[in-house]
């Protein structure tokens, strides 16, 4: 026994400190330590208490486990920051002294050095004590600080922690206020350096994942009357009904107090994990406001045994747990019989007696609600940091020589343990505590990358739960987790809305204000041809062959569009093309009929029945454009038009140069009675033709036309045309067939007054004008239209000019042949024709 008590005593003296806060002592409950006190009055809070208790009843289940540092007993000293730095920094100073006073730099203990320091819960207060701890590689295992920079383990080599930084706190919370669709947040942050810089990460997250925050003010408990009520003011201003709180529930606790004074009871608080919900820090008055709000809390476990544990709690079993009195007069409203010391106002001291509270007292199962057993996150993580501690000495002592980490295969000398060799075990944790949670350290001394979702609900017996309503794990994506139906908002009201501006409806699109936050928006109805769904930031362009609907939410197919029969213009058209045909063919009958008269005979009986049937397919070729765009329809509809109209136009052209050639050669010296005869013409309508038909073969072999989809000429409809392939052939025929044109019009006005009834050149003439008329108005108008009115004008240029031809040169002698046949003879047109050249020989010799 003798033996097992020094090496208890020993292991006491290398035992692991636990620093927390508002606890303000040193002390061992193995019952040899020296105890120091110093507790503010009336500042008790068994919600701290607990997680000492949580260290205590670590220590005693691996003091009972075999398994873990077998044959020795596991210490502890406790340590209270107060909130402070100054007074965290100066405990921790003594504990690295081993001495009352602390002595910087020096080592005054007589024994070795503690083992590690579980603490701080504040990122404040860690990060001065981890610097100092850093220079002697003392690891320090934090159970609640999540600043970010602690990660580097080059300014921190000796912190860890047992949760995750506030990095991934920040995703999930952004992700917690975007499943909700809260979008303009308020944030209320404490007034120090950990507080400012999370919030500034924490609201470019909440940016970065669609949210805008409308203010951030800070906090602190040593904050006045008008900084408070300047933060209530600006909550009501901006008119936000989520606030994030990201800031210890001390620097809190003023604050609500003024909400609810102010009576503002219409907001939803979102706690970031530094935020621990201790409601009886808390005024009564202040918990309905907290009632409906959601917080983040690293995640947890039940820890079996530990509510046993703390049921069996009295001031007989534990008489140097100078803790538990005041958790007694907590729980049952009393005093414990105390000689207190005070001064009167004679200055004589009196002694003050209470004999309220007796140890026959004891917990029932509604006394320890007291230790608000509903959230364990910090006090289960203040139990993982103990086991991280213990494993890492079981690892120590169990070092076998030759095979240690050290140089040369060193183990740790148990007699004289450095704080470095403990650091290393430490990091090198990695088992299953008894709940089945995996304990280990990342790379950077983080571990259990993982959050829960709680919800506060508050009941009208001031029954107060939180409910664990989701998880956020990084490890399983980064979405969260949560399950809706659990959670209660304030008066069983729907789910809260947080927006600065709501969303637009479909078919219009976000448009920020000048100067505003992004979630500060008017609704601008999309452009034509676009569409939004519900609440897009910028309307969608609608596909090729799809178009807008009058709202704008949806894409609807386009029209296709073609010069069809079905249409009033495409019907009109054909029903014309027909009715000219047949007018044509009928002309064509009268003048095989009449062959034989004189005024059938004139100018060349072949050429006009050429013309004619020309003239029947020109109206024909016009069905070619009517209807839908083939490949075959495509080739010949520019080609079929442009050999017809040029053998039309040739065959004008043939017959006026007949009839100037017949004139010129009345002479029987002349030599133009060299080209009087059938060839001429032939040659004349051959070659003319032949020059448009190489233009359309070269056009057909290189670059035909062919059926196509126009997307872009219409924003609603589809147009199905043909395209023509090289436009410089189609300029090219039309061309050609206008120089034809020029020509026989020129010659024939040039020819119009030449004598003889069986001058046709007037006629030709007119017909011309009015074919070169059709087709000059025809390019501009062409030109300027699209779709089935390019292909209607088309059309209709083929049928005016073909009518003109018809019109002009066959109806005045059908009008003769049927309705004036005593005119249709050889003895008048001869008769006709002696006076008319009197008249002319006549009106030589007055102009000479």
């Amino acid at each position: 026994m003798a033996e097992l008590a020094v090496i208890s005593q020993f292991v006491a003296e290398l035992s692991a400190a636990l620093l927390i806060k508002n606890l303000v002592l040193l002390q061992s409950f193995d019952g040899g330590s020296t105890i120091m006190k110093k507790l503010v009055e009336n500042k008790f809070h068994v919600r701290y208490y607990r997680d000492v208790l949580a260290m205590v009843f670590a220590i005693e289940e691996i003091n009972q486990n075999p398994d873990l540092l077998p044959n020795i007993t596991l210490g502890f000293q406790i340590y209270d920051s107060c909130t402070s730095q100054i007074k965290a920094i100066g405990a921790l100073l003594q504990l690295l002294s081993g001495k009352q006073f602390s002595v910087p730099g020096y080592t005054c203990r007589s024994g070795p050095m503690p083992a590690g320091l579980v603490g701080e819960i504040l990122s404040s207060i860690s990060v001065p004590q981890a610097r100092i701890l850093g220079l002697y590689r003392f690891p320090q295992i934090s159970y609640g600080s999540v600043l970010p920079a602690l990660s580097d383990k080059l300014q921190f080599p000796s912190f860890l922690r047992t949760l995750p930084s506030i990095t991934l706190q920040n995703i999930a919370l952004a992700r917690l206020t975007g499943h909700f669709g809260w979008t303009w947040l308020g944030m209320i942050i404490s007034d120090d350096d950990v507080g400012w810089q999370g919030g500034q990460d924490l609201k470019r997250v909440i940016e970065e994942n669609g949210g805008c925050v409308a203010f951030i003010e800070r906090v602190h408990l040593s904050y006045g009357r008008d900084k408070l009520l300047h933060i209530i003011n600006m909550a009501q201003r901006h008119a936000v009904k989520v606030i994030v709180v990201h800031s210890c529930e001390v620097h809190f606790k003023n604050l609500i107090g003024f909400f609810a004074a102010q009576n503002v009871t219409d907001k939803v608080f979102v706690f970031t994990a530094s935020f621990t919900m201790t409601l009886g820090l808390f005024p009564k008055q202040t918990w309905r406001l907290f009632n409906g709000s959601l917080g983040l809390a690293p995640h947890y476990a039940k820890i079996p045994g530990f509510e046993e544990f703390i049921a069996h709690l009295h001031p007989l079993k534990d008489p140097n747990d100078i803790f538990i009195k005041l958790l007694w007069e907590k729980v049952f409203n009393c005093k414990w019989p105390q000689s207190m010391k005070t001064e009167s106002k004679s200055g004589v001291a009196t002694d003050i007696i209470s004999t309220s509270c007796s140890e026959n007292q004891t917990f029932d199962k509604h006394d320890i609600f007291v230790f608000e057993l509903f959230d364990l996150s910090y006090t289960y993580h203040t139990y993982l940091a103990v086991y991280a501690i213990a494993h890492a000495l079981t690892s120590l002592m169990s070092c076998i020589p030759g095979r240690g980490p050290f140089v040369d295969g060193a183990c740790a000398d148990a007699n004289d343990i450095q704080p470095w060799q403990v650091l290393h075990y430490v990091r090198a944790v990695n088992v299953s505590m008894p709940n089945g949670d995996e304990l280990y350290f990342d790379r950077n001394g983080d571990a259990l990358l993982a959050y829960d979702i709680f919800n506060v609900q508050i009941f009208n017996n001031d029954d107060i739960r939180l409910i664990n309503v989701g998880s956020f794990d990084s490890q399983q994506g980064e979405e969260v987790n949560i399950n809706t139906d659990l959670i209660l908002w304030a008066d069983n009201s729907q789910v809260p809305r947080s927006v600065c501006s709501e969303k637009c409806l479909p078919g219009y699109r976000k448009a920020v204000k000048e100067g505003k936050p992004v979630c500060c928006f008017e609704c601008l109805l999309c452009s034509e041809g676009e569409v939004t769904d519900h609440g897009a930031d910028e309307c969608i362009k609608c596909p090729a062959d799809q178009w807008s609907n009058e709202k704008h939410d949806q894409c609807i197919k386009k029209k296709v569009e073609f010069l069809s029969y079905e249409e009033p213009l495409g019907l009109t058209l054909a029903v014309t093309a027909s009715l000219l045909t047949f007018v044509t063919a009928a002309v064509l009958c009268v003048f095989i009929k009449f062959g034989g008269t004189p005024i059938a005979k004139a100018n060349n009986r072949g050429l006009s029945y050429l013309l004619l049937v020309a003239l029947i397919l020109c109206f024909l070729c016009s069905f070619i454009f009517i209807g839908s765009p083939r490949k075959l329809t495509c080739m010949l509809q520019q080609t079929v038009f442009g050999v017809i109209f040029t053998l039309s136009i040739s065959a004008v052209l043939a017959k006026t140069i007949v009839v100037v050639i017949a004139f010129r050669a009345t002479n029987p010296n002349s030599s133009a009675r060299k080209w009087l005869g059938s060839k001429t013409p032939s040659y004349i309508i051959f070659s003319g033709s032949m020059v448009q038909v190489l233009i359309c073969a070269v056009w057909m072999l290189t670059s035909p036309p062919f059926p196509e989809l126009n997307f872009s000429s219409y924003t609603q409809k589809i147009i199905f045309e043909c395209n023509e392939g090289d436009t410089i052939f189609f300029y090219c025929m039309l061309g050609y067939m206008g120089l034809l044109a020029t020509v026989s019009f020129i010659v024939a006005f040039l020819s119009r007054n030449l004598p003889g009834s069986f001058n046709e050149a007037k006629l030709i003439t007119f017909s011309m004008l009015v074919f070169v008329s059709v087709w000059i108005s025809f390019i501009p108008a062409y030109l300027s239209t699209r779709g089935k009115y390019m292909v209607a004008v088309e059309v209709f240029a083929i049928l005016c000019s073909s009518a003109g031809l018809l019109g002009c040169i066959f109806i005045p002698k059908c009008y003769i042949m049927l309705l004036r046949p005593e005119v249709n003879t050889r003895e008048y047109l001869v008769g006709k024709t002696s006076y008319s050249s009197k008249q002319s020989t006549l009106s030589s010799k007055q102009i000479s």
